[in-house]
């Protein structure tokens, strides 16, 4: 549905998109995920029209837009402000695009009806719009978008203003709408959880440039980098020494861990700048031992003691110094669901981690 070939922009010296070239599919929910001033937002507006390109070639349908201009693309866009218009009606908003339609008055009414049932708004066309709810005002703004049938909707952090829950609440609604719909979202969100969550397949952008654009499963468990891994969720890093490179797999000492064999499907780009070899893994990946329990399946086992503890209602967040470990490096992170008479072990308790190499990113 859309693609970039080698997109530049460039405001004067400061060169904000650099060499974008990737394709977003038709129907998929998309998202482009940074820092601030990474360019996600700049490359949503190159689709939208709202900026030109220095160089390259943005494409819609098969289609260049370099002479299309903003108001004749088959996109519309949810803003971060949502844009309602306080002073007319809920269904005045919504029917705000089609004044220039040339349809009758109750085909608009018609259509307005049903974009608002789409969004869980039925009934509500006669409130008036400075009323509503936070919640309410992005449902209306998204019936707006959705009223005119684009090929193309973009969602600029649309979420960013709701308070957590219902944020979480609507970003389950926006999945749920866009497979009713079956158009293509393309979602901009500085959020990691936000974008792992609703997307199809994420671009993770720094720089002007993209890192890595890849399912989030892909992206979670397997990052290109180490700091795509550091951006995407909570990751641990352990220094390490490879001892050995036999091609499939690579022989490493983990502060903490030991000597273990990790895969070459499981190495990774180092950063520039960093000291050395590092092992990276995720928290929920390591268990903390009870009295008595024995590791299940293909597991190591490390020692430690516990440094802090932090609970979090459904998860209770360790740290931990495995021995070995040394003072200079900081304690891991585990992680572990609470559940019913599961003991929660206190600060300066020592405990057993189970872990398996298979978890282990090793970023070289």
């Amino acid at each position: 549905m859309i693609e970039f070939r080698d997109v530049h922009k460039h405001y004067a010296d400061y060169h904000a998109l650099r060499g974008i070239s990737a394709t977003i599919r038709e129907g998929e929910f998309f998202s482009l995920l940074g820092p601030s001033g990474c360019g996600k937002t700049t490359l949503l507006r190159t689709i939208a029209g709202f900026e030109d390109i220095s160089s390259g070639a943005v494409l819609i349908d098969g289609r260049d837009m370099a002479q299309v201009p903003a108001n004749v693309r088959p996109t519309n866009m949810v803003f971060q402000s949502y844009a309602i218009f306080p002073h007319l009606t809920v269904a005045q908003n919504v029917g705000f695009g089609l004044r220039r339609d040339r349809r009758g008055r109750m085909e608009k009414d018609r259509a307005v009806a049903e974009a608002l049932e789409m969004v869980g708004l039925g009934g509500y066309g006669a409130r008036a719009a400075h009323a509503l709810s936070g919640g309410q005002r992005q449902r209306v703004a998204l019936a707006r978008a959705l009223i005119l049938k684009p090929k193309v909707l973009l969602l600029d952090e649309p979420l960013s203003a709701l308070d957590r829950k219902m944020r979480e609440q609507m970003q389950v609604e926006l999945i749920k709408l866009q497979r009713q719909v079956g158009i293509t979202f393309v979602l901009v969100t500085h959020d990691q959880e936000e974008a792992l969550v609703m997307s199809d397949r994420i671009a993770v952008m720094f720089e002007g440039e993209i890192a890595q654009l890849d399912e989030p499963e892909a992206l979670y468990a397997r990052p290109v980098d180490r700091r795509v891994a550091d951006f995407i969720g909570v990751m641990n890093f352990l220094p390490a020494e490879v001892l050995g490179d036999g091609g499939e797999v690579v022989a490493v000492r983990i502060a903490g861990l030991g000597i273990v064999e990790i895969p070459a499907a499981q190495i990774s780009r180092a950063m520039p700048g960093d000291p050395g070899p590092s092992v990276g893994f995720r928290p929920e990946t390591m268990t903390l031992l009870g009295a008595g329990e024995e590791p299940r399946g293909a597991v190591q086992v490390s020692r430690g003691v516990i440094d802090e503890v932090v609970y979090y209602g459904d998860m209770t967040y360790y740290d931990i110094r495995l021995e070995g470990m040394g003072e200079a490096v900081e304690p891991v992170r585990i992680s572990m669901r609470n559940v019913f008479g599961r003991d929660v072990p206190a600060v300066g308790i020592p405990v057993r981690v189970a872990w398996s190499p298979g978890a282990l990113v090793l970023f070289r």
